[in-house]
């Protein structure tokens, strides 16, 4: 069943995180502050609404890094219940899609609830200041469609973020499969 992202505030501040990239190496937001702009994309490597657009993905943050767009894809899945969501399966995906930004792995899911992360993928662009100025869709491709992945609604948003102008509402939210929480474990 497919799940809508949530509209989180724009100008919410970007939560700060270190983790690992599928290489082990650890990555912060602070890793990327001369940046105009930053792109935090929930993804997995299982689902196939993150399948329909990766490459499309690929080429859209090659694309921007051009012109100063700092990216960085988060999984927050289970892995106990999602093996194919593993660092190692991640690794592939990227060098599937194309992706040349860092590709993390949020063991924990700390990361997922601090972001408000509600499904893969699922899409936070942050201005320079690091306050969010879009939360929605890549585009209006769909496992179910034949909608280009060109990522027409993210490079809108782009353009105009990396021009310092806001992007205005409404956002479509984005729509993906749920992100793969792990069972809460409790005490006796």
């Amino acid at each position: 069943m497919a799940i809508s992202s949530f509209l989180v505030p724009l100008g919410t501040p970007a939560p700060d995180f270190t983790l690992p990239a599928t290489d082990g190496t650890p990555v912060t937001p602070g890793d990327f502050a001369g940046a105009p702009a930053l792109l935090v994309v929930f993804l997995s490597n299982h689902c196939p609404y993150v399948r329909r657009i990766e490459k499309g993905l690929g080429t859209l943050t090659a694309e921007y890094a051009a012109r100063g767009l700092a990216a960085v894809g988060i999984c927050s899945n289970d892995i106990r219940t999602y093996p194919d969501d593993s660092p190692s399966n991640l690794a592939r995906q990227a060098e599937r899609a194309g992706f040349a930004f860092p590709y993390l792995y949020d063991d924990s899911q700390d990361v997922a609830r601090a972001y408000r992360a509600a499904c893969t993928p699922d899409f936070f662009l942050y201005d320079a200041g690091r306050r969010l100025a879009y939360r929605g869709e890549f585009d209006g491709a769909r496992p179910s469609n034949d909608v280009p992945a060109d990522g027409a609604s993210l490079r809108a948003a782009l353009d105009l973020v990396l021009a310092g102008e806001p992007v205005p509402e409404p956002h479509r939210p984005s729509l993906g499969c749920g992100i793969k929480w792990r069972p809460e474990e409790f005490e006796d």
